[in-house]
């Protein structure tokens, strides 16, 4: 589920208002989206897969996040490099190995 929309780093390009399939952004006063609809989420990651800046964090959960949990501290999640850890995993950005050319699957039988 969305629980990061770091405003330090969003850039406000609108590209997680624009893949959201459920449309759990609406973009804030000042431009930077905000989370107007979270139990609308339903954790596809899209929004943290398409963000250019690695401004977005999607917990692997799927009910929101206690508020005292580790997965709303923005600076704690970001010192650990866990912001768009998703789109990193996927290879996506300037000089990251795309994720397909490195993923282990399991051994198929002949």
């Amino acid at each position: 589920m969305i629980e990061i929309v770091a405003s330090d780093r969003c850039i406000a390009c609108d590209r997680c208002i624009d893949v959201c399939p459920t449309r759990v952004f609406d973009r804030g006063p000042d431009g930077i989206p905000v989370i107007a609809r979270h139990s609308n989420c339903q954790t596809c990651f899209q929004c943290e897969a398409y963000c250019p800046t690695d401004a977005l964090f999607v917990a692997p959960l799927a009910t929101p996040a206690a508020a005292d949990s580790g997965f709303r501290d923005a600076a704690g999640l970001a010192t650990a490099g866990a912001l768009g850890s998703y789109r990193r995993e996927l290879g996506w950005g300037g000089g990251r190995a795309l994720g397909a050319r490195t993923a282990v699957g399991p051994d198929y039988p002949d």
